[in-house]
């Protein structure tokens, strides 16, 4: 099955100049979901890790099904101020602008491996700031798993030369 077949690219959104790749035509085709979960599946089996995390807030429509699938514990990496406990936090540069993500201090403990999911990677930013929400939790980032990488953006060159473990299942160019 062609994964890319299931993306509806999007001109100008969320604003002018970006080419959205929108994961809703994937999900919403049982077959093509279902797929994409096994790839996921499969591919985190190259990595050791005993917890998932993803990031908000498509990346939960993956990983909290590979968390089911593998019995592993699932924590959420969220906007700022969405999590009502205490949290670590951290500040990065988006595409198209600036954002937080935070996480439960208690989410991570010293000496978890963690495999981060999202959807997609672009710039490499929000993945970024996720591994550093790992580290400042004294845990580790057992690798990252996006559905979809645009390649030319180089987010996902830039994670592998920081040394994290890498996979994606499509790639799009970014514009």
């Amino acid at each position: 099955m062609n994964l890319k077949d299931f993306i509806r690219s999007i001109p100008d959104y969320p604003k002018k100049g970006i080419l959205f790749r929108d994961i809703t035509t994937l999900i919403k085709n049982e077959k093509a979901f279902s797929n994409t979960i096994d790839q996921i599946t499969e591919r985190s089996k190259k990595m050791k890790f005993n917890k998932i995390a993803a990031i908000e807030s498509r990346g939960f429509v993956f990983a909290s099904a590979v968390s089911y699938i593998l019995k592993k514990p699932f924590i959420l990496l969220r906007k700022k101020d969405k999590l009502p406990a205490d949290v670590h936090s951290v500040d990065f540069e988006l595409e198209y602008g600036k954002a937080t993500i935070e996480v439960h201090k208690d989410s991570i403990s010293e000496g978890d491996s963690i495999l981060i999911i999202d959807d997609l990677i672009a710039t490499g930013g929000t993945a970024d700031a996720a591994a550093k929400l790992v580290e400042i939790s004294r845990g580790k980032v057992a690798g990252f798993i996006f559905v979809i990488n645009l390649f030319d953006l180089n987010g996902s060159k830039d994670l592998l030369e920081k040394g994290y473990q890498v996979e994606n299942l499509i790639e799009f160019p970014g514009h």
